[in-house]
């Protein structure tokens, strides 16, 4: 198992398989925050829910991080892997030609990503931890993200960001599968459609939340 961790094919498999795991965690997150569009006590309610269940707490959200961190890292050493062991540079071979930008920028689309990350920790992760479990205080989880939408500079960077995903999204969801072995002339075209659903559909639906709540505090 050490072996094939350590080979170049092994670091792409576990890299593909935080991938996946962090597309669950996306799709899910955007369900629950979705619902702030539609009711606010169901909204409230699985909020409290993912903030207060244990198993949640401690047990998913640790992997979560360990996924994010570890996908960045791992992204990192393979791309600079991967140019260090080019003999020729795309540079001098019209890089454009050879790949689509997407593949050629994952490290700074992932890097803004992860830059967006924090600022929404800042914003909603930390005060949810402190009210649940430092305070024990009453969180209105629709009121709190109201409140955040009700800025335009806010809803501007967080379209920015989202913008940021379609475009890692574009090249991370088929590269995942290629890197699992699954590349096959009767399924691949599926699933390149499949991801470019999902790398613009997902992210339009949580730019659509930051903008309907600006919008409705007008």
């Amino acid at each position: 198992m050490s072996r094939f961790y350590s080979s170049s094919v092994g670091r792409k498999v576990f890299m593909a398989l935080s991938g996946f795991f962090l597309l669950f965690f996306l799709l899910q997150h955007f369900l629950i925050n979705f619902l702030s569009v539609f009711n606010k006590q169901a909204f409230n309610d699985a909020s409290d829910f993912m903030g207060t269940n244990p198993f949640v707490q401690y047990a998913l959200q640790p992997v979560l991080f360990f996924g994010i961190i570890y996908h960045l890292i791992m992204g990192m050493y393979l791309d600079a892997k991967n140019k260090g062991a080019r003999s020729v540079k795309y540079a001098k071979n019209n890089a454009a030609a050879n790949a689509s930008w997407m593949s050629r920028n994952m490290i700074i689309t992932g890097v803004m990503i992860l830059l967006f990350i924090c600022l929404h920790m800042v914003d909603f992760f930390f005060p949810t931890i402190k009210a649940h479990y430092i305070t024990h205080e009453h969180l209105d989880s629709y009121e709190m993200v109201v409140a955040k939408f009700a800025n335009p500079v806010y809803v501007l960077i967080y379209v920015v960001a989202f913008v940021f995903l379609a475009l890692h999204l574009l090249h991370g969801f088929q590269s995942a599968f290629q890197s699992v072995g699954f590349n096959n002339r009767k399924y691949t075209p599926a699933i390149k459609k499949l991801g470019n659903i999902y790398a613009i559909a997902v992210p339009v639906g949580y730019m659509f939340i930051a903008v309907f709540h600006y919008i409705n505090s007008l």
